[in-house]
């Protein structure tokens, strides 16, 4: 399978020759794959946000490049245009960014700007309300009147209503109680599978991103430290703590339990857990 996204070599200096000077992303590639849920995560300046802002157009990259569909997203001003269309991205608490009159109307600036008829319009507010877990008869509303979980799914259709190829979202349940949080994801999991569409989420979240993601990478002073599945990158605890990151908390006691020397197998999610204690019990002499 052919990438849909990916950086090669990308590096991005902020404040070039001045005192102020910073080496943001130093050399980062990576590729990202239509239908797959890719999880970013890394501390706080290892930068993240400069690469999600990079690939979608919105920073230039020092040097290196992003291709999107094997071309370069630089190549002529049309097609940085259309990358930003193709390439969604919902940046963190996004509702405060909401704007129009009404809900539908703020779900439908994408699209318009698109330059769509008002019946694609229409059928795009509508199926990306869905996806969002928006009523219908939300979308007369204004969007100041919701709630604040309400106000993120909104902006969220806002760029799902452009039918990205690539969905990047940052810290898309930041500040939501469990039952938000667990509903946003499932949504976004519907559009995924919906439309093949790559969802990419970065996150401080490891529980978040072992539960959803098939794929992490982990930034670190602006290289890629890991890239792989999240049983390989969660194996390497004590690397991950050593550039300030922590693994799942039920990782964490596997891993204690095992070097107690009890037979566990490695987990990352509370499921796995469950499974591998009720396989340990079953296992023992009677």
């Amino acid at each position: 399978m052919h990438p849909i996204l990916e950086t090669k070599d990308l590096r991005h200096v902020y404040s070039a020759g001045t005192p102020f000077e910073h080496t943001a992303l130093d050399g980062v590639s990576l590729s990202i794959f239509p239908g797959e849920f890719l999880g970013i995560i890394g501390h706080t300046g290892s930068g993240k946000s400069t690469l999600i802002q990079h690939l979608n157009a919105l920073l230039r990259p020092t040097s290196g490049q992003v291709l999107l569909g094997g071309e370069d997203i630089w190549k002529d001003k049309h097609f940085t245009r259309q990358a930003r269309f193709r390439v969604g991205l919902v940046f963190q608490y996004p509702e405060y960014q909401l704007f129009e009159e009404t809900v539908a109307k703020d779900i439908a600036f994408g699209p318009k700007n698109m330059g769509l008829q008002p019946e694609e319009i229409d059928r795009r507010v509508r199926e990306a309300a869905g996806f969002a877990g928006l009523p219908e008869a939300l979308l007369d509303k204004s969007p100041f009147d919701l709630s604040g979980g309400q106000k993120r799914r909104v902006a969220i259709a806002g760029v799902i209503a452009m039918e990205p190829e690539v969905l990047i979202l940052d810290e898309p349940t930041a500040g939501l109680d469990p039952a938000g949080r667990e509903s946003i994801l499932d949504n976004l999991r519907r559009f995924q599978q919906a439309k093949n569409a790559a969802i990419v989420m970065v996150s401080h979240s490891m529980e978040e991103v072992a539960a959803n993601a098939g794929r992490l990478i982990v930034m670190d002073e602006g290289r890629v430290f890991a890239d792989g599945a999240p049983a390989e990158v969660f194996a390497r605890a004590e690397a991950l703590q050593q550039i300030g990151l922590a693994v799942p908390q039920v990782t964490a006691v596997f891993l204690r339990l095992r070097a107690m020397g009890l037979s566990l197998p490695p987990v990352y999610t509370v499921e796995q857990a469950r499974r591998a204690i009720l396989a340990a019990k079953e296992a023992r002499p009677c």
